[in-house]
C-alpha cells in the first residue's frame, strides 16, 4: 500500500512538472537550450512632410496585431507632433501640428518576432455576396467567357479561384485573358481588376497589403495581396501565381483598398518603408508574448529576482541534481562514499577551482590532514577537540597553499580557500576511523569513491544546457523530487554486487 503511494505521488509530481515545462516551452516559447536566439525584425515607415507653415494633418495606417508575429517594441518620432493612435477595423497614426515647417520628418517603427504559434487572426465578419456588375464591352464577354471555363474545370470556391488565377496569369494567355491584362499598369491594379471578375462570380474579396520579411533592405514596397471568403474564412492567394496561402514571413500592414496615407494641409508626403534584421533572446520573446496572453507564469519566474539573487540560484537549482546523482550512484550502482552530500559540497568547490586543480588541491588536504589525524590519533584526545584540531590544520594547509601558489603564479591555487573546511575535516576524520577500523583499502575505496561522485557532480552540475534548464523551468525539480521518490523505494541488488555474486557462484561451481 505505502510502495503505491509512493508511485501515485511520484506520477502527481511528474504530471505536473511536465505539464509546466510544456505550457512554458511549447506557449510561451521558453527556450530549452542555452543562448537560444530568435529572428527580430525592424520596420521602419518614413514619411518626409512638406508642410507651408499652418495646420497639418498626417494619417498613417499601421499594423494591428499582424499574424504569424508578436510586436515586441513600437515607437513614433515625431518632434513637434501630437500624436494619437485610432484603434478601429483598421488600426491609424494620426500626427497634427498647429504650424507645419517646411520640412518635418515623422517615423513609426515597429519590432517583430516571428511567432507560428499565433493564428491568423482576421475578422469573423461574414462579407454579403457581392451584385454582378455591368462590365462594359468588349470587358463583358471576355469575362463571361473566363468565368465558363473556370466553373467548369472547379469545384468549390478556393478552387475556383486557383483556377482563375492560373489562367489570368497564364504564360501564353488566350484573347480574353490579353484584354483585362492590357489596362492595368501595377501589381495593385491587376488584384481590383481580379477582384471585378470575381465580383461576377458572386465571390467575396478583399486585397490585403504587406510587407514580405527578410534580409535588411530600404526601399521596401507594400505587396498587395488577394483573399476570398468561401463562407467559413477567409482564403489567402498570391494574385500573380494563385498559389493559396501567405508567403513567409508576410508582415500584414492593412486589410482593403482604403488610401495607406492620408493628408490635410500639407502636400503629400513621400513614404519609405525599410527592414533590418537582428536577433534577440527567447527569453525577451517570451516574455513579451505571455504578456500578450495575459499569463501570470513570466509573473512569478526566477528572471524577476535581482540579478545577484539569480546567479545565488543558478547554483542552488543544481544542488538537487546533483544529490539525485548521489542516490543513484549509492543506491543503484553500490558506489561508497564519505557520506551522502559531501561529495556534492566538494563538486560546488570545483566550480571555482576547476576539476583537474580542484582534485589535486583536494587529494593534497586530505592526504597532508589524514597524517596529522593519525599523529592527533596518539595523543589520546576526546571526540570534539580532535575535530577542532583537525579543522585548524586544515586551515592552516589551505592558508599555506595560497601563499605558495600566489609565490609561484599559480591563480587556480588562490581558490583552494573556497573548499568548505569543515567538510573537508569531517573527510579526514571519517577517513581515519574507517582506516583503523576496516582497513587501508576500505578507506582508500571510500575516498576515492567520493571524489569520483563530486567529479561527475562537477561535470553535471556546471553543465550549460543544466544549469539554463534548471533556471528557466524550476519545475523541472519535481521531476528529481519523483525520482528520488522512487529510488527511495528501491530495495534490489546494486550493480557493484553483481561481481561479488558472480564470485560466490564461480565458487560453488568449482567446489560442486
Amino acid at each position: 500500500m505505502k510502495n503505491l503511494h509512493v508511485k501515485l505521488l511520484a506520477l502527481v509530481l511528474t504530471a505536473i512538472g511536465v505539464g509546466l515545462i510544456t505550457y512554458k516551452a511549447s506557449v510561451l516559447g521558453l527556450p530549452l537550450k542555452p543562448k537560444a536566439d530568435t529572428e527580430v525584425w525592424t520596420v521602419q515607415a518614413r514619411l518626409l512632410v512638406n508642410g507651408g507653415n499652418k495646420g497639418a494633418k498626417v494619417e498613417l495606417a499601421i499594423p494591428d496585431n499582424p499574424p504569424s508575429f508578436i510586436v515586441l517594441d513600437e515607437d513614433f518620432i515625431s518632434t513637434g507632433w501630437g500624436l494619437a493612435v485610432n484603434e478601429g477595423k483598421q488600426r491609424v497614426a494620426d500626427w497634427a501640428i498647429r504650424r507645419a515647417g517646411k520640412s518635418s520628418v515623422l517615423y513609426y517603427r515597429v519590432t517583430l518576432a516571428d511567432d507560428s504559434r499565433s493564428t491568423e487572426l482576421w475578422d469573423k465578419d461574414v462579407p454579403a455576396f457581392p451584385e454582378k456588375p455591368v462590365y462594359p464591352e468588349p470587358f463583358g464577354a471576355a469575362i463571361r467567357s473566363i468565368l465558363t471555363d473556370v466553373r467548369e474545370e472547379s469545384a468549390d470556391i478556393a478552387s475556383f479561384t486557383r483556377e482563375l488565377l492560373q489562367q489570368l496569369n497564364s504564360a501564353v494567355p488566350n484573347e480574353n485573358v490579353e484584354l483585362l491584362r492590357s489596362d492595368t499598369n501595377s501589381d495593385q491594379q491587376w488584384v481590383r481588376r481580379i477582384q471585378n471578375v470575381l465580383e461576377g462570380a458572386r465571390i467575396p474579396s478583399r486585397i490585403l497589403f504587406g510587407l514580405k520579411l527578410g534580409e535588411a533592405k530600404n526601399h521596401a514596397q507594400l505587396m498587395p495581396w488577394l483573399q476570398v471568403h468561401n463562407g467559413d474564412k477567409w482564403l489567402s492567394f498570391d494574385p500573380k501565381s494563385g498559389k493559396p496561402g501567405l508567403p513567409n514571413q508576410f508582415l500584414l500592414w492593412k486589410i482593403g483598398d482604403d488610401p495607406t496615407l492620408r493628408v490635410n494641409g500639407v502636400e503629400k508626403p513621400t513614404i519609405q518603408f525599410s527592414v533590418t534584421k537582428s536577433y534577440r533572446e527567447m527569453i525577451s520573446v517570451a516574455n513579451k508574448r505571455a504578456e500578450n496572453l495575459g499569463s501570470k507564469v513570466m509573473d512569478y519566474s526566477l528572471f524577476n529576482l535581482p540579478v545577484q539573487t539569480q546567479n545565488v540560484y543558478r547554483v542552488l537549482l543544481t544542488v538537487p541534481i546533483g544529490a539525485l546523482l548521489v542516490v543513484f550512484l549509492r543506491n543503484l550502482i553500490g558506489v561508497k562514499t564519505f557520506g551522502t552530500f559531501m561529495p556534492i559540497l566538494i563538486a560546488l568547490a570545483f566550480r571555482e577551482t576547476e576539476l583537474i586543480w580542484g582534485v589535486i588541491l583536494f587529494s593534497t588536504i586530505v592526504a597532508i590532514g589524514l597524517l596529522f589525524r593519525f599523529y592527533l590519533e596518539k595523543l589520546r584526545l576526546l571526540l570534539v577537540p580532535r575535530l577542532t584540531a583537525v579543522v585548524t590544520i586544515v586551515v592552516l594547509l589551505l592558508a599555506v597553499i595560497s601563499v605558495a601558489s600566489a609565490h609561484l603564479g599559480l591563480e587556480r591555487g588562490l581558490s583552494i580557500a573556497l573548499f568548505p573546511m569543515v567538510i573537508l575535516a569531517m573527510t579526514i576524520e571519517r577517513m581515519s576511523l574507517v582506516w583503523e577500523e576496516r582497513g587501508p583499502s576500505e578507506a582508500i575505496m571510500q575516498g576515492v569513491g567520493s571524489l569520483v561522485v563530486a567529479c561527475i557532480g562537477y561535470v553535471v552540475m556546471t553543465h550549460s544546457l543544466v544549469t539554463h534548464f534548471l533556471f528557466v523551468f524550476p519545475e523541472a525539480l519535481l521531476l528529481v523530487l519523483a525520482m528520488s521518490l522512487l529510488m527511495g523505494r528501491y530495495t534490489g541488488y546494486r550493480l557493484t554486487e553483481l561481481f561479488r555474486f558472480k564470485a560466490a557462484l564461480n565458487h560453488n561451481r568449482t567446489d560442486s
